[in-house]
């Protein structure tokens, strides 16, 4: 049986007016790929009809797996990604946002780079090349702004731009090694994954990517401060090593 070459992982959580509009460009993008892959979506505890709406579609879409908790509790993106990740088969495997605020067809951006070597492909909206449709308010880029120069002055990855950016892609090898060492399970677990994989010395790349500015986006000015504080969590944990790498 040929192995999966990509899996697509798709966190979600309250997202019925959407999903469906999501999984049917994945799936027609993917139907004409010549590799085996497959799409998960991992119901993140959802109170509207998100799971039954996959449910639905899995008649027609025959790779697509439907995962949800047995408590049916909302645990945050970044438990709902690690559960996905850790139960998908592919030998790659992408994070994408629920949204499709960037396409899937920006994958193609990615094998160039893991052909020449490396582990993690990040999509970045904050590099020479992106395109934003439309761009961002003055309001909500300069608190992105501020968050990227918190983030760095924390945590260090200098390179990385973009950390927070929904459309990222990993080696199997990577995602085995380093998801089940994270503890964040909400908005900052992005910088967790990538400074435990820069520090097992994984190469991650970044590339400039198409994403589309959705204004009904769920990611909450308060939401910043939450990540503030996890992103303190992350640096009280690598400070009293509870990583073990």
């Amino acid at each position: 049986m040929e192995k999966v070459r990509l899996s697509v992982v798709i966190p979600a959580y309250n997202e019925e007016k959407r999903i469906g509009k999501t999984l049917g460009e994945i799936s027609d993008y993917l139907k004409k790929q010549e590799y085996q892959s497959e799409i998960l979506v991992v119901d993140d505890g959802s109170k509207d009809r998100t799971a039954q709406v996959v449910k639905e579609l899995q008649r027609k879409i025959e790779n697509l797996r439907l995962l949800e908790y047995e408590d049916r509790k909302n645990r945050g993106k970044g438990f709902a990604t690690r559960y996905g990740m850790l139960q998908a088969k592919g030998k790659f495997r992408l994070l994408s946002d629920a949204d499709h605020s960037t396409p899937i067809s920006e994958i193609e951006k990615f094998w160039p780079e893991f052909e020449q070597g490396f582990d993690i492909v990040l999509g970045s909206r904050e590099i020479k090349g992106a395109v934003l449709d439309p761009p961002q308010g003055p309001w909500r880029r300069f608190v992105g702004e501020g968050f990227k120069i918190y983030r760095k002055l924390i945590l260090g990855m200098w390179e990385i731009q973009d950390t927070q950016c929904g459309f990222k892609c990993f080696r199997d090898e990577v995602v085995e090694k380093i998801f089940p060492k994270c503890k964040i399970n909400r908005f900052a677990f992005d910088p967790e994954i990538l400074i435990l994989a820069k520090k097992a010395g994984y190469k991650i790349k970044e590339v400039p990517i198409y994403w589309r500015n959705d204004p009904h986006s769920k990611v909450k000015f308060k939401h910043i401060f939450n990540m503030a504080f996890d992103i303190l969590k992350i640096k009280w944990n690598l400070l009293t090593k509870k990583y073990e790498l």
